[in-house]
């Protein structure tokens, strides 16, 4: 059983394949965290502190007991109003202004099977794979019932959580904080890893040792963002890659977030994830629910490369869905950055004949196509096709893309609207803005109010008739800007707008998928501006960010590869000088880059000579055969792109009989040293022949003393090298 209730101590205990979560409920009601780490036997109760604080205050219920405070011991669920003054996880304001809450544990079901929840993205188990632990907290003064939802996906070593709150009273409740989880550490010289960027520049990694105070990663954007992912990782101050205890908890969710890190006055950590209380203040008439979106935890005792894995496989298995959730995605060209919106059907036609000549799969029409949008500054909103644009309607372009031999996709960025456009001057009030406040503007546009269901639902039907009118195999879900000025002139509370604007995208996402399940859909918000497990449950790949510079592209990818497959991870060949950053690179380093992931290009073909269109041809062959290890392998960071001057990964095959290692130099200097790299994941006892030369190595060797890369000239080399198990006397 993954849930074990020891009934005399009130112990219940989660078990996954290598961790143990426990948790008591005491003799005030009070639901205490006891341990998280490394699977055990043990009840952990005996390492609660007691002991009389001074200025922590007392529950009335402790009597004249100074040594039990909620200021001082560890908690599942932290509420304001109880004397616990750290951070918490849950604030509710009643009608009267009072904020206090102070909920006790009523019972509990254990249930096989893994909860859902209404409305929003959730990992997903069948029967025996998983089980759900509903722990029922409630405060009777003030109406409030808590459920506490554990889900424990043993084989993948995660643990979900989430939270139902109801009022249960008659009086109107204001929820102003709700996190979804809280850990509490008794100890420990904690490092905080977080993932901070910019648009183009999105997962830079950032390791700085948890101080005394609050350390706060958050989005108030309306979007999950580039700045900052809702990714977080608390790794002991000596965990490496391979090494060390460390814990990582990721939102399932795509909008406004906070992870909260603060080390106390005892040197005591919380970690806290869940909602931003930004702009949120969400009231519970009487009777009424609301559910937190997931936070799925993981714990890792054998350092960060096992923590990835744990969530690689948590993606693939328990959050993307659909036909191509265990398929490798087709090889696609875009054709944004081949001519923008500079374009007419001939000229897709052309790139779709060029694409089949090489060995490209799918040919994407990008931004452009609809309305009258020549530019990016009209006709977001009108999902009509140009037909005088293209020459031809969209159903006659998709079938002729198809006689040449390439599947068709398209581009939508369902969410916006531009003031120049038939649906704004129409319906103005469906944008979100504030009545008598010019709007701020980015991008030139504004945004649907998604949390009005009739804006979605409009939105919906316009995306259908034209996914039904054409033969249409892929679509490109953008976001191009954050969200301010939130009003809805829909909303009786603005308080509620923000979670409700995500739950109508979600909404929408729902629908399409299940009306065409057919179709790869991708998700992107201005590249990697919504890159997180919540989108992952819609899309089974993101466009990773909308920088294709190849090196710069290293350390994006790199950053995201703590937290997400390598199947989720749009990557593509663009042209050179790059349309961002303007530095060349080679077409070998390019494609090395762009094979870690959901592989494509972004040029135009017309363009090459016949020596780079043989290079394609090659690239893509050789994406195709490595393409399933990609998909299924377990992925190590061997260097620091950040610290190191080469960027080199290594994913390795379930049976350790396959594994490929890439290598990109990122500075080249007068009379290099060889780079010696110690590998991982192979199994000691074998031994593997490398395709380049032939030569068999040892995989004890590779990785105790490391592969000699002997560098060749030039700006920005990269390497694939193939390693394949063989027999001892081969």
């Amino acid at each position: 059983m993954a849930v074990v209730y020891n009934e005399t101590k009130k112990i219940f205990s989660l078990h996954t394949r290598n961790s143990t979560y426990q948790m008591k409920a005491d003799d005030y009601g009070y639901l205490l965290h006891l341990y998280y780490g490394k699977r055990i036997s043990a009840d952990m109760d005996y390492l609660l502190p007691f002991y009389d604080r001074g200025f922590s205050g007392n529950p009335y219920d402790a009597g004249e007991d100074r040594t039990y405070s909620l200021d001082v011991l560890p908690q599942e669920f932290p509420v304001l109003g109880t004397g616990d003054f750290r951070d918490c996880a849950l604030k509710i304001r009643e009608e009267n202004g009072c904020y206090n809450c102070d909920l006790r544990y009523v019972g509990h079901r254990i249930l096989d099977g893994k909860y859902t929840l209404p409305g929003l993205p959730a990992a997903y188990a069948k029967g025996s794979v998983a089980q759900t632990l509903e722990m029922v907290l409630a405060d009777k003064r003030c109406g409030v019932r808590v459920t506490l939802l554990y889900g424990v996906l043993e084989e993948c070593d995660i643990i979900t959580r989430s939270v139902r709150i109801e009022n249960t009273g008659n009086k109107k409740l204001y929820l102003e904080k709700i996190s979804s989880s809280c850990l509490d550490f008794l100890y420990g010289n904690y490092d905080v890893i977080a993932f901070y960027g910019r648009h183009a520049m999105e997962r830079n990694v950032q390791r700085v040792g948890a101080i005394h105070g609050r350390q706060v990663f958050g989005s108030t954007r309306g979007a999950s963002s580039h700045q900052y992912n809702p990714f977080v990782i608390l790794a002991q101050h000596n965990a490496t890659e391979q090494a060390g205890e460390c814990y990582g908890a990721a939102f399932v969710y795509s909008g406004n977030f906070s992870a909260e890190i603060e080390k106390d006055q005892f040197d005591q950590t919380r970690f806290v994830m869940g909602l931003s209380e930004e702009q949120f203040s969400y009231p519970l008439d009487g009777g009424g629910v609301f559910y937190a979106p997931e936070v799925a935890l993981s714990y890792s005792g054998e350092g960060l490369a096992c923590l990835s894995h744990n969530f690689h496989r948590f993606a693939g298995e328990h959050i993307c869905r659909g036909k191509y959730k265990d398929q490798v995605r087709p090889v696609l060209l875009n054709s944004w950055e081949a001519c923008y919106f500079d374009f007419d059907g001939e000229k897709i036609v052309a790139l779709a004949k060029q694409a089949a000549e090489l060995g490209v799969e799918l040919l994407v029409l990008d931004d452009g196509w609809f309305g009258q949008r020549n530019d990016d500054n009209s006709s977001l909103g009108d999902w009509e096709v140009n037909e005088e644009k293209l020459g031809c309607s969209l159903k006659e372009l998709s079938e002729r893309v198809h006689q040449e031999g390439v599947r068709f996709g398209i581009w939508i960025e369902p969410e916006m609207v531009s003031e120049n456009s038939d649906l704004y001057r129409n319906h103005p009030d469906w944008a979100l803005q504030i009545p008598g406040k010019k709007p701020v503007r980015a991008r030139n546009q504004l945004v649907l109010d998604f949390s009005n269901p009739l804006v979605a639902e409009y939105i919906l039907e316009k995306i259908s008739t034209i996914l039904r009118q054409a033969r249409v195999d892929y679509v490109k879900w953008d976001m191009n800007r954050s969200l301010a000025d939130i009003y809805s002139a829909n909303a009786e509370e603005q308080g509620a707008v923000s979670y409700d604007y995500m739950l109508g995208v979600y909404r929408l996402l729902e629908a399409l998928t299940f009306r065409f399940p057919d179709i790869l859909w991708e998700g992107c918000c201005g590249g990697g501006g919504r890159f997180d497990l919540g989108m992952l449950y819609y899309t089974p790949q993101i466009w990773c960010s909308d920088n294709t510079d190849a090196i710069d592209r290293v350390r994006i990818q790199y950053g995201t590869s703590f937290g997400y497959p390598l199947s989720a991870v749009g990557a593509h060949v663009s042209a050179v000088p790059n349309h961002q950053t303007g530095r060349s690179t080679n077409l070998n380093t390019r494609g090395v880059v762009a094979m870690t992931g959901a592989f494509g290009y972004e040029l135009d073909f017309g363009k090459l000579c016949e020596q780079e269109k043989e290079e394609i041809r090659k690239q893509i062959a050789v994406y195709h055969k490595i393409a399933p290890l990609l998909l299924n392998g377990d992925y190590y960071r061997i260097s620091d792109p950040f610290a190191d001057e080469y960027g080199a990964w290594m994913v390795v095959d379930a049976e350790k009989k396959k594994a490929l290692l890439s290598v990109v130099i990122l500075n080249i200097h007068g009379n290099m040293p060889v780079i010696y790299m110690c590998l991982a994941g192979l199994d000691p006892a074998k031994q593997y022949r490398e395709n380049i030369s032939g030569k068999i190595y040892s995989g004890e060797a590779l990785m105790a003393g490391g592969l000699p890369i002997a560098l060749t000239a030039g700006d920005y080399p990269a390497y694939q090298v193939m390693f394949e198990a063989v027999d001892v006397g081969a």
